[in-house]
């Protein structure tokens, strides 16, 4: 096997999760009195963590501490309930996650969905599968593309960075990998484009799931 394991951002890489963010989203800016935005907006809006997506949300001159703390709370209230009205597996995650499974590939999860949300969301999409490790962004721990919480997971595998491979769908996900030392795969079914991946130096490009099982499994 080419890699032993794989490290998989969540949002835009196994969960289409963009419908249920953008109707938070836009729940809160309503309640706010703000403009709304359509939902491919929100491609660009989401993958720093729940605060930089609700500060990115608002008007720039709108971003006060009390207008953004306000705007949290109203987004979490809203998000709790229906996180997952809309949301679910791409198609063809389910069976790449058990084509990895059967060939021994090690699965795990790196998201900056904060951590017990994180944990929340695989327990109830992806109830199938076992995960080595879930982490999301925890108190104390630098989110993605800070190489800290790849590089956790990589120490508790017990592997060589070589045999592990981090899959996500944005500049951000390419970082982590860069920064912790890892072959990275850039998805193309998620939220960014075949551009900024490439620039953000994925070394491979994943068109649809099913692509993804031969490339872990090739031999060297």
């Amino acid at each position: 096997m080419y890699y032993k394991a794989v490290i998989f951002d969540l949002d835009g890489t196994l969960l289409d999760t963009l419908d249920d963010l953008a109707d938070a989203a836009n729940h809160t800016l309503k309640q706010l009195g703000f403009p709304e935005h359509p939902v491919d907006a929100y491609r660009y809006f989401v993958g720093s963590g729940m605060h930089t997506l609700v500060e990115r949300i608002l008007p720039e001159d709108e971003r006060t501490t009390q207008t953004l703390g306000t705007a949290i709370e109203i987004f979490k209230t809203q998000y709790s309930r229906n996180w997952y009205a809309k949301t679910g597996p791409y198609k063809g995650v389910s069976d790449m996650l058990d084509g990895l499974k059967e060939c021994g590939a090690t699965l795990c999860i790196l998201s900056n969905k904060p951590h017990d949300f994180t944990t929340l969301c695989v327990e109830k999409l992806l109830p199938r599968w076992s995960f080595f490790k879930v982490l999301g962004q925890r108190p104390g721990v630098p989110k993605k593309p800070d190489a800290r919480g790849a590089l956790e997971i990589v120490e508790q595998l017990g592997m060589e960075k070589q045999q592990v491979l981090y899959v996500g769908d944005t500049s951000i996900d390419m970082q982590t990998a860069a920064n912790a030392g890892l072959d990275s795969a850039g998805v193309l079914w998620g939220f960014r484009t075949r551009e900024e991946l490439q620039q953000a130096g994925a070394k491979y490009l994943v068109a649809s799931p099913e692509e993804l099982v031969p490339l872990v499994t090739l031999d060297k």
